[in-house]
Formats: structure tokens, C-alpha cells, sequence
């Protein structure tokens, strides 16, 4: 039995994709996986030192990648109106930005990339973990964060003000879905077993679409005391039709995303 080892982070959308992989409720075609739970950007660290079979990556540290991985076509996270924002306490605007400093949720995530894209002039960066963001802000460490995942739901209530959705400038830009964070397995693997894993991939995010009750429990086990609000909001947000198959527009979202970010001299 072929052993593949599995990282993902514990995000309601993930976990929600992977359960039926995880616990075997579908055909997994005698692989057997090895899994293990890990925040976004360190996710991203253990690809790029080449130390995971399947992972689950930003697409901005996916375009690093190419020459060791495989883009697979489920269980990934595109869309459209779910961008990363910028959240302040005082009411800043883009501009306001050169002379602020911003948390980031990690160097190799989309939201930087996006982040790099629309407001360039962005000098006094502090990476930190996603779920930081939000109280590095109220608590005056940084002038303004760039949040992702479930803060989009959570920032209004603890009295911060949104700057921008840079989904929207996406959107506005390329009238394409914007690519998120997308699962990506090791080359060395082989054909078949890669072509194994897309199908593995699909039939889990298809059951868990079918299936969603199944789901919950896993989900709420790693959902790390969020309201059942936020991580039902979090799981329609981030798990749709692309999730299932990224498909062509998916593919074209992708170029976009690499041809902007060459002209623009952010990657070579």
C-alpha cells in the first residue's frame, strides 16, 4: 500500500473538503494517507522545502512550485467576492498605506501577492499568523492588518474598519475568479498516482458536498471555538463549483495571477 503523506490547514473549508478522504468514506484506491494539520503559511514552507507528498498551498507560493508539483484540479479555493482585506482601527485609505505599518499572513500567501499588487508602496510589513491579525491591530502593534479566512466575518464586530477588499480590485482587473489556495502534489509520486489523487480529491469534495452533516463533526473538532456562524459562513464562502474542478476559468486565473505578478517584478 502506497503511503502519502497530507498536510492542510484546520480552516473550516478544508477541513470540510477532506473529510471524507480522511476518514475513508470513500475509494481511496488502496493509498493510504498519513495526515497532519498546519496553518497556511507553514504549509506553504513545508512545499517549498519539498518535504510533503500532498499539500495544501497558497497559489502565490504555487507559482514557486511549478517545477516540483502538480496543480490538482479539486479541493482547491477560488471564487469570486471572497478576497483577502485590509482592516484598521482608524479610517486609512489605500493611500494612507506608505507611512502605515501592515501584518501580513505569512510572505507566500495570495493575500501578500494581491497585497503587492494593488498597493505597491506597502514598506513596514510584519508577517504573523492569520488569526493574529485581528488583535495585533486593536492592540496597536500594527497600523493595519490583511486578513483572511474567517476574520472577514469577525473584524465588524470588534470595531475595525475595512480600508479594502482586494478581491474586488481583482475582480475589476481580470474578470476572472480569484485563486486563493489550491492542492498541489509531489511530481516525484508519478502519473498514476497523481491521477489517482485527482479523482480521490474530487469524489471527496463531491461527498462532502453531497453529504455535508458527515462533515461537521471533523470540522467543528479543528475549528478552534469559532461560532457555528462563522464557520458555516466560512464554508459557503469558500467552498463552491471551483472547489470541485477549477476547470478552464481556473486555469485562466492562474495565468492572470502569474503574468501579473512577473510584470510587475514580484516573482522572475
Amino acid at each position: 500500500m502506497t503511503k502519502i503523506n497530507l498536510a492542510f490547514s484546520p480552516c473550516p473549508n478544508d477541513t470540510f473538503v477532506f473529510d471524507a478522504l480522511v476518514h475513508q468514506r470513500i475509494d481511496l484506491e488502496g493509498l493510504d494517507f498519513q495526515y497532519t494539520m498546519l496553518d497556511v503559511e507553514t504549509l506553504n514552507h513545508l512545499a517549498m522545502n519539498n518535504n510533503i507528498d500532498m499539500v495544501k498551498v497558497s497559489y502565490h507560493a504555487y507559482l514557486y512550485l511549478q517545477s516540483s508539483y502538480l496543480l490538482l484540479d479539486s479541493g482547491g479555493a477560488m471564487g469570486l467576492g471572497n478576497g483577502p482585506l485590509l482592516i484598521s482601527k482608524k479610517p486609512y485609505t489605500l493611500d494612507d498605506l506608505h507611512r502605515l505599518t501592515v501584518a501580513i499572513p505569512g510572505k507566500y500567501t495570495t493575500a501578500h501577492l494581491l497585497l503587492q499588487l494593488v498597493t505597491p508602496s506597502v514598506k513596514e510589513k510584519q508577517f504573523m499568523l492569520f488569526s493574529d491579525i485581528e488583535d495585533a491591530v486593536l492592540q496597536g502593534k500594527v497600523d493595519a492588518g490583511l486578513i483572511i479566512h474567517e476574520n472577514r466575518f469577525t473584524y465588524k464586530k470588534k470595531g475595525l474598519k475595512k480600508i479594502a477588499d482586494l478581491g474586488e480590485y481583482w475582480e475589476k482587473l481580470t474578470a476572472s475568479p480569484l485563486p486563493l489556495g489550491c492542492i498541489a502534489a509531489r511530481k516525484t509520486l508519478g502519473d498514476d498516482c497523481i491521477n489517482a489523487l485527482n479523482r480521490i480529491m474530487f469524489r471527496s469534495v463531491q461527498y462532502a458536498m453531497k453529504h455535508p452533516d458527515d462533515a461537521m463533526p471533523f470540522v467543528r473538532q479543528n475549528a478552534r471555538e469559532m461560532e457555528d456562524e462563522v464557520m458555516m459562513q466560512h464554508i459557503n464562502l469558500y467552498v463552491n463549483d471551483y472547489t470541485l474542478s477549477s476547470g478552464k476559468q481556473g486555469k485562466t486565473a492562474l495565468a492572470f495571477l502569474l503574468k501579473l505578478a512577473r510584470e510587475r517584478g514580484i516573482i522572475n
